[in-house]
């Protein structure tokens, strides 16, 4: 087979895994009846898949890495959204900015902590 069909085939067969653990994962959500978006618990449902060792990382790697690419394209939508909320963002502008910020620098420490943890537990379990 031509490489490149083959490569191409296999980017959307992993786009295609991805899209169903969102679907499936918002479906989910909604028959629990859980306040949890679909892509969160697609996100949960594709850990529980890495953590069982059913899937590889490196299996969905080439679309992930497509997709982290495009990221920005997936905030546009919620950035022009923001056109129509003028006023409550001249009037509450700053608290939600510091929101914001304030939440970003959580998730950085949290994600810093968890990976040195994660380092140091495999360094101490390594044979």
């Amino acid at each position: 087979m031509n490489p490149v069909i083959h490569k191409t085939l296999r980017l959307l067969a992993e786009l295609a895994v991805l899209l169903g653990l969102f679907l499936l994962g918002g479906q989910l959500a909604a028959w629990f009846g859980w306040p949890i978006p679909g892509g969160v618990m697609g996100l949960a449902l594709l850990l529980v898949l890495f953590a069982t060792g059913a899937v590889k990382p490196a299996t969905l790697q080439r679309g992930a890495g497509l997709l982290m690419a495009e990221m920005l394209l997936f905030f546009i939508p919620a950035l022009m959204s923001l056109l129509d909320y003028g006023s409550l963002l001249r009037s509450e502008g700053w608290r939600i900015l510091l929101v914001i910020a304030l939440s970003t620098l959580l998730v950085m420490v949290v994600t810093a902590v968890t990976v040195e943890l994660v380092c140091r537990w495999r360094l101490r379990h390594e044979p």
